[in-house]
């Protein structure tokens, strides 16, 4: 089995550059950490992406929530996502829900349209929030350039999520794959790894000041290090 990937939030390239130098494999940008995580602007992707060289996806989204916002919401998330593909951006981070909690079809067709071909992209916590996600995967399966669903089984986090996580696990191939995220905690891993899962995102985890303060590379190598210990199953 190849070694879990390991995603990392960073707001900018000081959290990237941190975050490359204690083994993350991937990183998700974001701005407005206190609605969650909204789109950088194309300036600070660009920083990023010349700060470092693993990838880089970038967040989709207007608002706070998983609605697409209102349509002049969606046209300004289009008109990013022309602009951070121009600066060379490929792979990003967007997920939208309806009122009746089942995905918002129309908004996402419209962002990955404007996304066009080749790029790939995660649906993101919007799934905990979902109000059915066997139905949600099975509406968004085939849609273009989708290949992970950031989830922690739960709207609460991994720790009430755990069991569906572990059930989850051994959905079929063709699925996208599961990253777990969402309260993640390094005593988590032991029960997910064996379940099968093979990949995590963390955020706030990987900062020894929380929120306000940067991207901590030597606690990003502690999570790789318990990621990349030998699987004991019982």
């Amino acid at each position: 089995m190849s070694r879990p990937i390991f995603e990392v939030i960073a707001l900018g390239a000081d959290d990237a550059v941190a975050a490359e130098a204690g083994g993350a494999d991937r990183l998700e940008l974001v701005t407005d950490i206190a609605a969650d995580g909204l789109t950088p602007a194309r300036e600070t992707f660009a920083a990023v992406r010349a700060a470092v060289a693993i990838p880089i996806r970038v967040m989709l989204r207007a608002t706070d929530g998983f609605a697409a916002g209102s349509a002049a919401d969606l046209d300004a998330l289009c008109i990013a996502a022309a602009g951070l593909r121009s600066e060379g951006a490929d792979q990003f981070v967007l997920g939208f829900l309806n009122p009746s909690g089942g995905p918002d079809l129309p908004a996402l067709h419209t962002l990955v349209d404007a996304l066009g071909p080749g790029a790939r992209w995660t649906f993101h916590r919007a799934i905990d929030h979902s109000a059915d996600r066997p139905a949600l995967r099975a509406a968004l399966l085939g849609l273009p350039g989708l290949d992970t669903y950031l989830t922690a089984g739960s709207a609460a986090g991994v720790d009430s999520g755990l069991p569906v996580l572990q059930a989850e696990a051994g959905l079929p191939s063709s699925q996208p794959q599961l990253m777990v995220g969402g309260g993640l905690r390094q005593d988590h891993l032991p029960a997910l790894l064996a379940s099968g899962l093979t990949a995590f995102h963390v955020g706030g985890a990987v900062r020894s000041a929380g929120w306000s303060g940067p991207v901590d590379a030597d606690s990003v190598r502690a999570w790789r290090d318990t990621l990349d210990a030998p699987v004991s199953v019982a």
